[in-house]
């Protein structure tokens, strides 16, 4: 136990000062860029597994005013303070607005909407969200529309009997208890400082819009069936009629050829159509093919894709259990990716700031990408899928306040004394059940959410204690929405004997195999893994976010850096002919005071040769 760089991590009431100014390059176009009253940022297709033609993104410049206290009256007579870059939050550079959103506050968005609805007779409109943090409500020229709850997930509601021929005007009010409150925040926090970052709120992902037929594809649900050459593709009606009889169709492709045609009549609320796809082109990271996907409904066609792959945890020869890929061990070699930027905290500059992590960790030598309590815009998964990156989502934690004494500083040092348990729930936060019972909700929705994207191989439930709670019904739970993946229930430490993965963190210890407590050994129901581990902390002068700095191991020299990393690498190969299965290296990045990262925070710097 490297006892000085554990009290290192550790801060008792510090509190630091206001964070430097840093663009990543992405950041810098998007300044310049935004200078035009008419510039629209991240103008990319939001949904790339259900993607259709007619479609109109909301991102630009909104007008905005907070109001100091808690009402969804809309506020009338009163003057906008300004102009806000949707879907930047207010908190972020390249949102121009500069502000913190408190507890108690509400923040108005407002903008019009030119449209002609005579050109779409017998259509539907739908206004779609990518998320909006934490709470909000939607109104269509004065009408309330819609409502939600919970800052990290996707929301969509049909506004057809609202709009009108011309200008519309749309109004979004937020707000966001952050860490006051008990909904999901993952990583944020008021007073940021080491591992939790600057808090934001409001809209933070696209704003969209979307003409659709009267009936229409609402939702698809693709699952591979590997072991059966097929694909199970479920398809949801959407509209005034979804029960009436219309005509289906699915194709699949491959590459540009037509190898599927299946025709059908649908004529209930939901269906189930299983497609052989015999001799199937498997997909790896090392060989990422998609499968393209179209379906037909009466007159609405979407456009997807899909892959043959499976995830599953297996014994090896030896009787080891391993995880596996398309049945066959595989090292999953990751990194932790919390997906922050100093420019736009949540939300990545453009499209090509989230394909770019991405590419550079894949060259790096990583398959798989842990992202850490938060859920990315649906087109970072896309590019997962293509580009070949494996991805374990976290749960995104929730929950009151956290002892933090009891809930990471005591693991840390003495981790032996979390086994098989949890600490009371207090300490987890979680005295409210509304609050549990919230998170349960964004925890199914987590997974209906992201279960088509072929990257994602693995859910992680809890995270070192924060928000958990009743660990084996909840992983009960898990399993039944989605079989298909394996589940960690416990990174870190508080691990309950339940879930496919027995998960520890390791910053200040030799790295070695987690055994079973009882009998010393490598467990026999669970493949053992390491999901974190690392955090070299080097600080590059001129690349700093913070005047502080947090970090597991402070080093002094690119070269130190470098030696140390190739000796986890050389440990993590000992390792692996042991039994583990996977190791997850903190982390893509720094991030404001933590300089962990492999990258600087604004992404110009690689520590790593």
């Amino acid at each position: 136990m490297r006892l000085k760089d554990a009290i290192s991590t550790l801060s008792f009431g510090q509190k630091r000062g206001k964070l430097n100014v840093m663009y990543t390059q992405w950041g810098e176009c998007v300044a310049q860029e935004s200078k035009k009253s008419d510039y629209v940022p991240l103008k990319e297709y939001p949904r790339p597994q259900m993607r259709r033609k007619q479609y109109q993104i909301l991102n630009g410049w909104w007008r905005y005013m907070v109001v100091k206290e808690k009402s969804w009256e809309i506020p009338r007579g009163r003057k906008f303070q300004g102009k806000i870059l949707v879907p930047f939050s207010p908190e972020s550079l390249l949102s121009g607005a500069d502000f913190q959103l408190l507890p108690g506050e509400t923040l108005w968005y407002e903008r019009e909407v030119d449209l002609k609805p005579e050109e779409n007779q017998g259509r539907r409109l739908l206004l779609h969200f990518g998320a909006v943090d934490q709470e909000c409500k939607v109104f269509w020229n004065g009408t309330l529309v819609g409502e939600h709850l919970g800052g990290y997930l996707p929301f969509s509601m049909d506004i057809t009997g609202y709009v009108r021929e011309g200008k519309n005007k749309i109004q979004v009010a937020c707000r966001d208890e952050s860490d006051t409150g008990w909904r999901t925040r993952g990583k944020q926090k008021l007073e940021a400082g080491g591992m939790f970052y600057t808090a934001q709120s409001g809209i933070w992902q696209t704003v969209w819009l979307e003409w659709v037929p009267d009936v229409y594809v609402r939702r698809l649900k693709i699952s591979p069936d590997y072991d059966s050459e097929a694909l199970d593709l479920g398809i949801y009606p959407g509209g005034s009629k979804p029960g009436e009889v219309s005509s289906l169709w699915v194709e699949v492709y491959e590459g540009d050829g037509l190898v599927y045609r299946h025709e059908a009549q649908m004529q209930k609320e939901s269906v189930t159509v299983h497609l052989k796809i015999p001799n199937f082109h498997k997909w790896s990271p090392e060989d990422p093919f998609l499968y393209g996907l179209r379906v037909g409904l009466g007159e609405d066609v979407v456009e997807s894709y899909f892959a043959m792959r499976v995830f599953t945890k297996e014994p090896d020869t030896q009787g080891v259990p391993r995880l596996c890929l398309n049945h066959r061990p595989y090292f999953f070699n990751g990194v932790l990716d919390q997906g922050y930027w100093p420019d736009g905290l949540c939300t990545a500059p453009t499209d090509d700031a989230l394909r770019a992590d991405i590419i550079r960790m894949k060259r790096l030598g990583f398959r798989l990408m842990r992202k850490h309590c938060k859920i990315e815009p649906l087109r970072w998964y896309y590019h997962c899928d293509r580009l070949g990156m494996v991805v374990w989502q976290d749960m995104v934690n929730g929950g009151e306040s956290y002892d933090m004494k009891r809930l990471c500083y005591l693991p840390t040092v003495l981790p032996k004394l979390t086994e098989g348990k949890s600490w009371s729930a207090a300490a987890a936060g979680r005295k409210n059940m509304k609050g549990c019972q919230e998170w349960l909700a964004e925890c199914r929705e987590t997974i209906r959410t992201l279960y088509n994207s072929p990257c994602v191989g693995a859910w992680v439930i809890f995270n070192e204690g924060w928000g958990q709670f009743a660990t084996e019904p909840v992983t009960r739970m898990v399993k039944k929405a989605d079989p298909s993946r394996p589940v960690d229930s416990a990174s870190g430490w508080f691990d309950c004997g339940c879930g496919d993965i027995k998960s520890v963190h390791n910053y200040f210890e030799t790295l070695i195999c987690p055994k079973d407590r009882r009998t010393g050994k490598i467990e026999e129901a669970r493949a053992c893994v390491i999901s974190e581990y690392g955090g070299l902390a080097l600080a590059i002068e001129g690349h700093l976010s913070s005047d502080r700095v947090y970090g597991y191991r402070k080093l002094k020299t690119g070269e130190e850096f470098q030696r140390r990393y190739e000796q986890f690498q050389s440990q993590l190969k000992k390792l692996q002919r042991e039994g583990l299965s996977a190791a997850i290296y903190t982390q893509v990045s720094d991030i404001e005071d933590e300089i962990n990262g492999i990258y600087t925070y604004d992404r110009k710097v690689c520590k790593l040769q």
